[in-house]
């Protein structure tokens, strides 16, 4: 048994730990990108049948089960792509993405986001449903042809007229490319997931869009008159106005306010204000 030991560990080289190091890196990427959806309890599912399969065959040696665990190995494969096509959409959309950030500025993006603050809270008091899609690195032109083409201004004052009940853009989503609203009435994908009773389609269509694509999705319920975010393929529990302006600003990577630079550098300054 040691000289079995030994021989194995004299066949490790730089090369094969390179090789386990990638194996195991992709395995907790992937197992990290399932984590909390649906796919990782059909994947527990998928282990359970197996081991048990591959248990009970070798103990009471069964010819049959044996056989066919030994050459149903392609058909795994080809089952596993099709039960977890979205989880594999999703990795290898988020591999494509060019890393780059919304060209708008620190100040821009907090000035954007504290609109979709204002306006979304508006909503909630004068209890409007309303979906807001904010696109960070994602393309989301499918959505955006699933709609009706705006190209205005983001402001609260036109969130508030697109979400107006006699608006026949009210159903859909509105959705938000830096500072511009370019579609509204966009319909967005709903997600499979169990979700609790409280939450309606407008929910479920956010979680949808968020697990398919690195979006931001602004919730209003127009049942219970609350506000929520989904990013990731999640759902925040109800927010208050404070609490949703820290979290979109966190999810933007904007800074505090105290440590956002100048709108422009050497600006002249206002009447009855000195100059350095």
């Amino acid at each position: 048994m040691r000289d079995e030991i030994s021989d194995v560990l004299g066949r490790i080289d730089v090369a094969a730990l390179v090789d386990m190091a990638i194996l195991f890196a992709a395995i907790y990427w992937a197992l990290l990108l399932i984590r909390g959806t649906t796919a990782m309890s059909v994947l527990r599912g998928v282990g359970v049948l197996l081991i048990g399969a591959f248990a009970l065959s070798r103990l009471f040696d069964l010819v049959a089960i044996n056989w066919i665990l030994s050459n149903a190995v392609t058909g795994l494969l080809i089952a596993m792509v099709v039960i977890f096509q979205p989880e594999i959409r999703r990795a290898l959309e988020q591999l494509g993405r060019t890393g780059l950030r919304s060209p708008l500025r620190a100040h821009q993006r907090r000035d954007v986001l504290d609109i979709v603050v204002r306006g979304t809270s508006q909503l909630t008091r004068q209890r409007r449903g309303a979906l807001i899609v904010l696109e960070r690195e994602t393309g989301l032109q499918d959505v955006i042809d699933t709609g009706i083409p705006v190209d205005a201004t983001l402001s609260a004052e036109m969130l508030l007229s697109v979400f107006l009940s006699s608006s026949p853009l009210h159903d859909g989503a509105v959705l938000v490319q830096g500072d511009r609203i370019v579609a509204a009435g966009c319909t967005l994908p709903l997600s499979e997931a169990t979700l609790p009773p409280e939450y309606g389609l407008r929910h479920r269509a956010a979680i949808g869009l968020t697990e398919r694509t690195d979006a931001v999705v602004v919730v209003v319920s127009e049942e219970r008159g609350v506000m929520a975010l989904s990013a990731g393929g999640r759902i925040t529990p109800p927010l208050d106005e404070g609490r949703m302006s820290r979290q979109l600003r966190r999810l933007f990577g904007v800074p505090a306010d105290e440590d956002l630079e100048p709108l422009s550098a050497g600006a002249p300054q206002g009447p009855g204000r000195r100059g350095s």
